[in-house]
């Protein structure tokens, strides 16, 4: 079972550093069907595997010049607020209205990955029209962070590269740093209603930092728009099995 989750974990690693978010979209999934913990649990924990990941991400790809620091922060920030609020209300809904909404959120990921994103050039500074948009966006992706337990680096680097004009590569080091933020709010929220099996936390961890690092390096000479539809293609099945096992449960 312990090399199951090591090869699980450097899987959730790799698509951290690949992609700048999807990790924690594999990580609750995992967590509950396969670990066996509830889905409740599985949120918390996942927050604590993807912030320390996402962590060790940051720091590679600060060395390579790839995180824009004041619109990461800023969005972070917005984020933060947002994933404190809602983690409280993970444990008012039950496991398979949980794993429900998770899958459909999922089923809008995939089709956001497998559409080509305009790339263009951003400015250390963000435009004063755009802060606004800045503010509500990282807010709004904080909430799905502290609810459902995921990093919402599949949002944000849609986000930063949409909203702020960022190119790939720096959305995706700046999404590490916002996703590291949105994890520490949302755990901090978890850990008042129960503890974690930091046993399973450490596993997961340890083992996703050689993801990381490889996904780092590959994430500098793959191209993004192949690996984004790669994953792609991978959540939407992943989807659609969470939806014919849990759906049938919640109207039944």
């Amino acid at each position: 079972m312990i090399g199951i989750e090591i090869g699980l974990g450097i899987a959730i690693g790799l698509a951290l550093g690949l992609l700048g978010g999807g990790g924690s979209i594999l990580t609750v999934p995992i967590l509950v069907y396969i670990v066996g913990q509830d889905a409740s649990a599985a949120v918390a924990s996942s927050l604590a595997i993807v912030g320390a990941n996402a962590l060790f991400g940051v720091s590679m790809h600060w060395k390579a010049g790839h995180v824009r620091l004041q619109q990461a922060l800023l969005f972070g920030l917005a984020g933060m607020a947002g994933a404190y609020v809602a983690a409280g209300f993970t444990q008012y809904v039950s496991d398979q209205l949980l794993m429900t909404i998770f899958a459909l959120l999922m089923l809008v990921v995939a089709v956001l990955m497998l559409r080509p994103l305009k790339v263009n050039e951003a400015t250390d500074t963000p435009p004063r029209s755009h802060l606004w948009k800045l503010l509500l966006t990282g807010g709004g992706v904080g909430l799905v962070t502290g609810f459902l337990g995921v990093g919402g680096g599949f949002l944000i680097v849609p986000a930063l590269v949409l909203v702020m004009g960022m190119s790939m590569v720096d959305a995706v080091g700046s999404s590490l740093l916002i996703i590291v933020m949105n994890a520490i709010a949302g755990l901090f929220g978890h850990l008042q209603h129960g503890a974690l099996d930091w046993a399973v936390v450490a596993i997961f961890t340890v083992s996703g930092l050689v993801g990381v690092a490889l996904g780092t390096y590959l994430s500098q000479r793959w191209s993004a728009q192949r690996l984004r539809t790669i994953f792609a293609v991978m959540v939407l099945m992943l989807a659609v099995t969470l939806l014919a096992v849990n759906v049938p449960q919640l109207i039944g």
